[in-house]
C-alpha cells in the first residue's frame, strides 16, 4: 500500500472554516486519508510531499457539464438559448462518432485536471467513450446517458438507452464511475416520458440529472401547457421522489424554492447562464430555504471554460451585486459548494468533498508562490478572489497523482491535442 505525507502544508479541510490548519500533515494510505493534523515524524517508507508555500484542499466538483463539448468551445457565440442550440449546436452534435466523443472527452478530462477538478457530472451520449476517458485518466465522475424523448417515435428506445448505460457502468472504473438517468429537461421530455423515468429510478436506484428552469422561455412554455412551473410539474409527476440533480434553476417563483427542498442538489451554472442571457439564478435565496447548492460549468459551448475557480468567484460577485449585499456568498461558503456541496449533489459526501480521516484521497494543491497571491491574510479568500487555474500544482484522485508540479502524471497532453485537431478537422470539414 502506498503512503504518502504532505508535509508541512495548510490543510483546508472544508468541514468549518475554523478547521484550517496551517502548515500540518496529511497522511494518504492507498485510496485514503489516514491522517490530518499537526506535523508528526514519519517513518521511511513514506513517501513525503514538502507542502513549503503550499495550500490543500478538497478536489472541486463540477456538478454540471457535458464534457465533449469541449469541441464546441467558440463554434456558437453570442447567441440565444433556443437557437443556439437548433441552429448551431444539434446539427454539430449529429455528426460525432463514439471515437470523436472520446478523443473530446480526453481534452475535457485536462482541461478539468489541469485546474483542480477530480469529479464532474457528465450528462451527453455515447457515455461509454466518456467512461472510457474517466478509466484512462483516473478522474471520477457521475455519468448519464442524455435523454430526449420529444418527437421521437420510440421514447420506450430511448430510456431503454440511457437506463442499460447506467446499470452498466455503475461502479466502472475501479468504484470512480457512479451513474444516473438523464432526461435532458420538462420541454424536451414529456410527462408521460418523465413518469416512466422515475419508475425505473426508484426500481433501479439511480438518481436522476435533469435541466429545470433555465431560461423565461422554458418557465413561460411549461405555464402555458401544463399551468405550473417546471419543478411543480415535476413534483406532480413524483420525479422528485428520486434523487434529483436539478441543473441551472435560474427563473423560480416562490412555490419552486420549497420545492427544491427536496432535489439533492441545484447546480449553479453562472457562467453559462450569463453568457446565454439565461438570468442569474436566486442563489442566496435557495440557501436560505435549505436548498444544497453545488457549482457547475455546463458544456465549454457555452462557457467557454471547464474550470471552478472562475465559476466560484463569479456566483460569489454575482450574489452580491444582484442582491446589493456584500456578505451574500462569503468566500468559505461559496468554496464549500464547490467542494462538499458538489459531493452532496452527487450522493457522495460520504465519500469526497472533505479532507477527513476515512475519506477518499482526492485533493488539490494549490502552489501561492505568486505575486497576485501574497501577502496572504486568507486562504479561502485568495482561492475564491485571487487565484488562477495556473495556480494548481497537483491533483490527485484515489490516492494517485493526475497531475504532479504541473505535469500530466495519466494523460500524453501531446498526443491530446494532436488527436482533438485531427476530429475537429474532420467534423468542420465533412
Amino acid at each position: 500500500m502506498n503512503k504518502i505525507v504532505l508535509k508541512g502544508i495548510s490543510i483546508l479541510p472544508m468541514t468549518r472554516a475554523e478547521d484550517l490548519l496551517i502548515e500540518g500533515d496529511l497522511l494518504i494510505e492507498g485510496d485514503r486519508i489516514a491522517y490530518v493534523g499537526p506535523p508528526r515524524f514519519w517513518p521511511e517508507e513514506v513517501e513525503v510531499f514538502e507542502g513549503n508555500g503550499k495550500v490543500v484542499l478538497p478536489g472541486f466538483v463540477n456538478a454540471h457539464t457535458h464534457l465533449a463539448m469541449v469541441f464546441l468551445r467558440g463554434f456558437a457565440d453570442d447567441m440565444a438559448l433556443d437557437r443556439w442550440l437548433k441552429k448551431k449546436i444539434w446539427p454539430m452534435e449529429a455528426k460525432l462518432k463514439p471515437y470523436h466523443v472520446y478523443t473530446f472527452s480526453m481534452l475535457g478530462a485536462a482541461e478539468l485536471i489541469a485546474s483542480g477538478v477530480t469529479t464532474f457530472a457528465d450528462m451527453y451520449f455515447h457515455m461509454d467513450r466518456v467512461a472510457q476517458a474517466v478509466e484512462e485518466t483516473g478522474l471520477r465522475a457521475s455519468l448519464s446517458q442524455g435523454m430526449i424523448a420529444q418527437g421521437t417515435p420510440f421514447p420506450q428506445e430511448v430510456l431503454k438507452r440511457g437506463t442499460d448505460f447506467a446499470v452498466k457502468f455503475r461502479g466502472a472504473a475501479q468504484g470512480r464511475i457512479t451513474t444516473m438517468l438523464a432526461p435532458h429537461a420538462p420541454y424536451t421530455c414529456p410527462p408521460d416520458f418523465l413518469k416512466r423515468v422515475r419508475e425505473v429510478a426508484l426500481k433501479e436506484g439511480l438518481p436522476v440529472h435533469i435541466h429545470v428552469s433555465e431560461t423565461n422561455k422554458e418557465v413561460e412554455d411549461c405555464l402555458m401547457e401544463y399551468g405550473v412551473t417546471p419543478p411543480e410539474l415535476l413534483e406532480s409527476l413524483g420525479l422528485f421522489d428520486c434523487s434529483v440533480l436539478a441543473a441551472h434553476c435560474v427563473v423560480l417563483r416562490d412555490r419552486d424554492f420549497f420545492i427544491l427542498r427536496k432535489v439533492k442538489g441545484v447546480a449553479h451554472c453562472p457562467i453559462s447562464n450569463l453568457k446565454l442571457a439565461s438570468g442569474v439564478a436566486p442563489v442566496p435565496r435557495l440557501l436560505d430555504c435549505g436548498v444544497n447548492v453545488a457549482l457547475g460549468t455546463d458544456g465549454a459551448s457555452s462557457n467557454n471554460r471547464l474550470e471552478l475557480l472562475q465559476e466560484i468567484k463569479t456566483a460569489s460577485l454575482l450574489a452580491k451585486g444582484v442582491n446589493f449585499d456584500p456578505l451574500a456568498l462569503p468566500a468559505f461558503q461559496v468554496l464549500q459548494m464547490a467542494t462538499l456541496g458538489g459531493a452532496k449533489a452527487l450522493s457522495l459526501e460520504h465519500e469526497i468533498g472533505t479532507l477527513e480521516v476515512g475519506k477518499r484521497a482526492d485533493l488539490v494543491v494549490f502552489d501561492f508562490d505568486a505575486p497576485h497571491l501574497q501577502p496572504c491574510f486568507d486562504y479561502y479568500s485568495h482561492l475564491v478572489y485571487s487565484a488562477l487555474p495556473s495556480d494548481v500544482h497537483s491533483v490527485m484522485v484515489d490516492g494517485k497523482w493526475l497531475y504532479r508540479d504541473r505535469r500530466f502524471e495519466t494523460l500524453d497532453w501531446e498526443r491530446v491535442k494532436k488527436e482533438t485537431l485531427k476530429a475537429t478537422k474532420e467534423l468542420v470539414q465533412g
